[in-house]
């Protein structure tokens, strides 16, 4: 696809408002995909926006989200629920890049429709599947503090929840680049789609993991009650931060599933063509420091502390990027530190 400059600089003018950081990350990625990938972040935004803004009900905020969800079922943009949705929600942002994201929501709608058809159908699959998840966290969890906390109940609720927050985002990644690289043309779709939903999965279980005690002080248990019981504990437990070492076992099944999935995303990155160099830098950061966050969560003495922020340090993101890049994307450098993290965590029994 290609974009108007005009409608290049308005998309990558917000994006730059929005997240810098997601905006650095998607300059990596080849020119003919960017702006969908990009419009398409800036959407799975808006619909985190609308689920998480606390100061409205709950009803209310599952009321905007399915109205917005409806803009993309093909009958054409409702700018009269898009403007509801606006002044409900932007009083309520303190978020300066939130409150961005919500003003320019039209202008975001308007480059969407500007896109051929089949990229606006891409587009539409992955905003009909993802806010599933957003749905789950307004029905399953029925507030926003420890004092109403609520957990998932089983292994399986907990990966429908991660296919619908990101798995799905590996399985859209995929078809979109199958369609617009000419290098993945020849390539199993349906199967590359189906490992990249593994991947997604796989990056969601870290941030589950990391941001465990944040996700409890608001009323939200992802680790599964099952789990739990096996290892003697309740949900309300993990709010006691000397309950760790009885976590400790869960924790680690919860890193070995990740890891799995994240094996799984290595092997994906690892089939596109090595003159795919920005597809495969694009995939190889994410899962490098997933494990590297992994490793930092496995070993945390402070986890369930909601104060504690686990997390990779600048110097080790560079590292990453570094190596990455200046050996080409390399397949055996890279995969070679890949399994340098997975035998830091060996010891870790799988679920």
């Amino acid at each position: 696809m290609n974009t108007d400059p005009a409608t290049h600089e308005l998309l990558h003018g917000i994006l730059k408002q929005v997240s810098r950081s997601f905006y650095l990350t998607l300059n990596v990625l080849p020119a003919n995909v960017r702006d969908q990938m990009g419009l398409s972040y800036l959407f799975a935004r808006a619909v985190d926006t609308i689920a998480d803004t606390d100061l409205i009900d709950r009803a209310q905020r599952l009321e905007y989200l399915n109205q917005f969800r409806a803009q993309f079922k093909g009958d054409g943009i409702q700018w009269n629920a898009i403007q509801e949705i606006q002044a409900a929600l932007l009083p309520h942002q303190n978020n300066s890049a939130e409150y961005v994201l919500l003003q320019r929501l039209g202008d975001c709608l308007k480059l969407y429709e500007q896109y051929p058809p089949d990229d606006q159908e891409r587009i539409r699959w992955l905003m009909e599947v993802l806010p599933n998840g957003m749905e789950i966290d307004l029905t399953r969890f029925p507030g926003e503090s420890a004092e109403d906390l609520a957990a998932l109940a089983t292994l399986d609720e907990l990966d429908q929840y991660t296919y619908y927050v990101a798995g799905c985002v590996g399985e859209f990644w995929t078809r979109m680049v199958c369609a617009h690289r000419p290098a993945m043309a020849q390539r199993d779709i349906a199967r590359m789609s189906a490992i990249g939903v593994r991947f997604g999965k796989g990056l969601q279980l870290t941030n589950i993991v990391k941001d465990v005690a944040r996700d409890l002080h608001h009323g939200r248990c992802y680790v599964p009650e099952s789990l739990l019981q096996e290892a003697g504990l309740k949900p309300a437990d993990l709010l006691n931060e000397d309950n760790l070492p009885k976590f400790r076992p869960v924790l680690h099944q919860l890193i070995a599933l990740a890891m799995e999935h994240l094996d799984q995303g290595w092997s994906y990155t690892m089939a596109i063509p090595s003159s795919e160099i920005r597809q495969r830098l694009a995939c190889m950061w994410p899962i490098l420091l997933a494990g590297e966050t992994l490793q930092r969560v496995a070993f945390s003495p402070g986890l369930l502390n909601p104060a504690v922020n686990v997390k990779v340090p600048r110097s080790v993101v560079y590292r990453v990027m570094a190596m990455t890049i200046f050996t080409g994307a390399n397949r055996q450098v890279g995969t070679a530190y890949w399994n340098r993290l997975k035998d830091s965590l060996k010891f870790i029994a799988p679920v």
